[in-house]
């Protein structure tokens, strides 16, 4: 009977996302065990309470699991007599990934399969890591693109016309305004057929010659497949230029074998059944997303967030989380920046708002994302969480708060696990640089809608921020936490700019807009990825 317990007890906690060592099954082994008859009630019990905690890691030892069971046995008799009540409480399984801790995969060209990267990822890379994140992208997107079946050459060309066909595919990593492409990586592939689902894109004159583009924003280091003639000079004239195109979510699961790239752990064939299930009855789960929130601004900012928080404390059921993202200042919180400890009672006083709502610090989760000019140890992505300092006021006040717990922990990219759904939180003032930083103008043939334009960009580059690195610096060894690969279900990206929301290709991604400049925000239900844009 013990062998049975500790198998669903591992596989419940794998469900959820956690790992485990033998001293915390021991621990959990000890409260379940008091539950004769109601294992299964007192695990869910356990682990609902567990995700109310901010952990130091997703692996559960002793240390995590104690104080909870501690908290727990206190009501043993209540809880005997009535067992349902745990599933009354149970709090939708949110599981928060931070940046920092997603494992880095790579993949072999040769062998054909990904491979997960050991050992320890300095934050000072040597020199070779910065050529290693080039090569990491392209071939991310190579592998992608070789399984395309407009890519696949056919075993048997029968059709004269298109075997004779002149056009050639090429690969490269940067052009600019002069060349339209400086590297060509790849000419082996024979032209076969002709490219038209590349997109119908605007005609643009560079040099002298006119061409097409597709949708989205051409910047240098963006990865591009261009289509055209090679002539006899040696010179290759594009046709038509794009990216890389899309992949389904499933058939890159396929490809990974099991492999878990966002972060939060490895799922059964059952497991993911049983959490689809519960997600589509998940109808009242609602998560509340606002970004640039200016803590130090009491008339606007404040009083607003304060009206916020008084109308979620009186619905029939309270979100399930709130994401804060930053700015958490009005100023650059840079060198010239002293007033720390004024933010810091700052923070405290916005626990004490939340704190004094005690339904929403009871059932709902509170996540904090940094943005651009908050306080860290530089401006690379992905970026630091807000220093302790700053978050301990608040935290005493709300303790499901969820800051850093070591140096390394949350980031102002955030992934989020829904049940089965990997949602994607980036907090940066990406439309603005995109489009300060793009070398051709965008197609206006399929949209003029620049966050549209982004939106392909960062899904079709499975990157969150394809942008050159003398723009925005990358910590090398961690561009992988911003490969957007398999395509997550929905992507939160917190901009300055205006609220917009766009569905692409299955990936629901959407702006909340700025708080503090129109105190507008969003109402999301992840269960059927509905986007309600709200304003005070």
């Amino acid at each position: 009977m013990s062998g049975q317990i500790r198998k669903k007890i591992e596989r419940k906690l794998r469900i959820r996302g956690y790992g485990l060592k033998m001293d915390g099954l021991e621990e959990i082994l000890f409260f379940v065990n008091r539950f004769q008859d109601a294992e299964d009630e007192a695990i869910d019990l356990l682990l609902d309470h567990l995700d109310h905690q901010s952990l130091k890691s997703s692996i559960i030892d002793k240390e995590a699991v104690h104080p909870v069971i501690s908290l727990l046995l206190e009501a043993e008799a209540a809880e005997e007599e009535s067992p349902s009540s745990s599933s009354s409480s149970c709090h939708s399984s949110i599981r928060v990934v931070d940046a920092f801790l997603v494992p880095k995969f790579r993949y072999d060209p040769i062998k054909k399969h990904f491979f997960q990267h050991t050992g320890s990822l300095p934050i000072h890379g040597e020199a070779s890591a910065k050529a290693a994140l080039y090569r990491d992208r392209f071939l991310l997107l190579f592998q992608r693109v070789s399984r395309d079946q407009h890519f696949i050459k056919p075993a048997f060309d029968t059709d004269v016309e298109t075997s004779l066909c002149y056009q050639k595919y090429y690969w490269g990593f940067e052009f600019d305004k002069e060349t339209i492409l400086l590297a060509a990586i790849n000419n082996t592939i024979s032209g076969w057929s002709k490219r038209k689902e590349m997109g119908d894109g605007c005609h643009l004159s560079v040099g002298g010659r006119r061409y097409k583009i597709t949708t989205g924003f051409f910047t240098e280091n963006t990865i591009i497949v261009a289509e055209g003639e090679m002539l006899s000079e040696g010179i290759f004239q594009v046709n038509t230029c794009g990216f890389p195109p899309l992949e389904n979510r499933d058939k890159s699961f396929k490809v990974l074998a099991g492999h878990d790239i966002f972060g939060c752990g490895t799922l059964t064939k059952e497991d993911t059944l049983r959490l689809a299930d519960l997600e589509k009855r998940a109808v009242n789960d609602m998560f509340v997303i606002l970004s640039n929130i200016w803590l130090d601004n009491e008339q606007k900012v404040m009083e607003k967030l304060e009206a916020i928080l008084d109308g979620f404390e009186n619905v029939e059921i309270v979100p399930s989380l709130f994401v804060f993202m930053g700015d958490f200042c009005s100023r650059p919180c840079n060198l010239s920046f002293h007033s720390f400890s004024s933010l810091r009672l700052q923070f405290g006083k916005l626990g004490q708002m939340i704190e004094a709502r005690p339904r929403l610090k009871e059932q709902s989760k509170f996540l904090f994302i940094p943005g651009p000019n908050d306080p860290g140890p530089s401006m690379a992505l992905p970026r630091c969480a807000l220093p302790k300092y700053l978050t301990e006021e608040l935290q005493k006040h709300v303790p499901n708060a969820i800051f850093l717990v070591t140096p390394a922990v949350n980031s102002n990219r955030l992934g989020v696990k829904f049940y089965t759904q990997e949602i994607v939180f980036f907090r940066q003032d990406l439309l603005y640089r995109m489009r300060r930083s793009c070398l051709l103008p965008p197609s206006t043939e399929e949209t003029d809608d620049p966050f549209e334009h982004l939106v392909a960009t960062i899904t079709h580059q499975s990157h969150l921020c394809p942008l050159p690195l003398f723009v925005q610096p990358i910590i090398w060894n961690y561009d992988h936490c911003l490969h957007l690969y398999p395509t997550p279900h929905t992507i939160v990206l917190g901009d300055r700019s205006e609220q917009k929301a766009f569905k692409y290709t299955g990936i629901t991604c959407f702006n909340p807009g700025s708080f503090s400049d129109d105190n507008t925000f969003v109402a999301y239900r992840p269960c059927n990825q509905e986007v309600e844009f709200s304003a005070l």
